[in-house]
């Protein structure tokens, strides 16, 4: 025999083992479900006195897979439509936030990060004001706003400090610059 007819031979016997098989299965299922039907109904949940035996166990079985599985496709079904209210409620509330957000990455092309050097202000606890300072430099190159990228900081002392021969005393006092700004 040829190689052809032997595989054709082999695949024969597997597609009829397979359809024996599927009809043993089918008829397992067909008698439970005809026991099911000959047996009087009963509320769910409820166990009759004597056992069973095989096949009742194997009816009570499906009975129970289908009352889950349709548990689950509820389950699923509410899952679904609240989350399609959610999702509309939330679009509703972020539509700001979004709209934000996309005007801020409109302006990304037209942002630049500009050198220069600008005294920051002291806030009234005593550190560095610097926005203003940033919002300045990018104001004297034509953009709207700033925020400081890169700041130094300097000791700066009166003449006579110097003249005295010192180089820092209780008359000098730290000044924060602005030394890079990024401009929108």
């Amino acid at each position: 025999m040829s190689s052809e007819r032997i595989l054709t031979c082999q695949s024969r016997q597997t597609a009829t083992k397979s359809a024996l098989a599927s009809l043993f299965a089918g008829a397992i299922v067909l008698s439970s479900a005809l026991a099911l039907a000959q047996e009087p109904a009963r509320p769910p949940g409820a166990k009759p006195a004597e056992a069973q035996g095989f096949l009742g166990a194997v009816a009570d079985w499906f009975d129970e897979q289908v009352a889950n599985a349709g548990n689950t496709f509820r389950d699923t079904r509410k899952k679904f439509e609240s989350f399609g209210h959610e999702a509309a409620v939330a679009a509703k509330t972020t539509a700001e936030g979004a709209k934000d957000a996309a005007d801020a990455v409109a302006r990304i092309p037209t942002a630049r990060v500009i050198d220069g050097h600008e005294k920051c202000r002291m806030a009234p606890n005593g550190a560095p004001d610097c926005v203003a300072a940033a919002n300045a430099i990018c104001k004297a190159k034509g953009f709207k706003s700033g925020k400081s990228v890169d700041m130094t900081t300097a000791e700066t002392c009166p003449a006579k400090v110097y003249a005295a021969g010192r180089s820092s005393g209780p008359e000098c006092a730290t000044d924060t610059f602005v030394s890079r700004v990024f401009c929108q």
